[in-house]
């Protein structure tokens, strides 16, 4: 059984500012409490021989390599703008300078 009482769960649901009702309150104490005791028995294994990891499985970053190429020039891309300025796409403004 878990430590967890009813006035706790409803005092963490005022934290997060969740209006639980007296059937869900009862109905969270439990589920709570299993997953209390799921992390007290993650912290029961012996650390010392692990090595602390960001993922349980080894991850490769697969990027590509930065190689330039051929690629679409300005002119070619501002083509289809309605209006250009100083080889960029000019829109209107919407924010003040405020």
């Amino acid at each position: 059984m878990s430590a967890l009482s009813r006035d706790d769960v409803a005092h963490l649901a005022g934290l997060a500012r969740i209006d639980l009702s007296d059937v869900e309150l009862d109905r969270m104490v439990g589920e709570l409490g299993v997953i209390l005791e799921s992390v007290a028995k993650v912290q029961e294994v012996a650390a010392e021989d692990i090595e602390p990891m960001s993922h349980p499985l080894p991850l490769t970053n697969v990027t590509r390599p930065d190689v330039v190429r051929p690629s679409l020039g300005a002119e070619a891309a501002l083509s289809g703008a309605p209006q250009q300025e100083q080889q960029r796409f000019s829109v209107p403004r919407i924010l003040d300078e405020d």
